[in-house]
């Protein structure tokens, strides 16, 4: 039997996923690891971890994003230059201050993806705003987790008709 079965272009089409950081009551770990799960593709049945079949997601109000305990004051970002003595490092509220919200939860999720050459093409699909608008809108298929292909003029046309015949 062919191992290809299923594996259609279809299958391996890439649908938006709207994510509203601000409205969502999780912390910063478990948004981070369910945006990943979907930027691997893991969620879909022909998942393969060498294989590119993740979705885009957007992430809206990251100016809103919750962290629990003193995460925000005492978890540190290092980075470092490779040369003697460049070793710097900043706080996550300073991070907040200076290149917002966005940049915290792309650290985050870039954190929780494979450490493979799929990384930084998976992380590109993420697109984080801080408010609430982004140049997506005609994008989006799923809001939430649910998707949104029903309320389509189109297909609601197409089911009334199918219904009628």
């Amino acid at each position: 039997m062919s191992q290809t079965v299923g594996k259609t272009k279809l299958a391996y089409s890439r649908t938006w996923h709207l994510l509203d950081v601000g409205s969502d009551s999780r912390s910063l770990g478990r948004l981070a690891s369910q945006i990943a799960v979907v930027l691997m593709g893991k969620h879909k049945p022909i998942w393969d971890p060498s294989t590119d079949c993740g979705d885009y997601v957007v992430a809206t109000g990251c100016h809103d994003l919750h962290t629990t305990g003193n995460k925000r004051f005492q978890k540190k970002y290092y980075r470092h230059s490779t040369r003697p003595g460049s070793l710097k490092e900043i706080t996550m509220d300073k991070m907040f201050a200076k290149w917002g919200g966005g940049e915290v939860l792309r650290k985050a999720v870039r954190g929780m993806l494979p450490k493979n050459r799929l990384r930084d093409v998976r992380l590109a699909r993420l697109k984080t705003f801080e408010g609430v608008s982004h140049p997506y809108k005609e994008n989006i298929v799923k809001f939430g987790g649910k998707t949104k292909i029903a309320e389509l003029p189109e297909v609601k046309e197409a089911l009334l008709k199918a219904k009628s015949i």
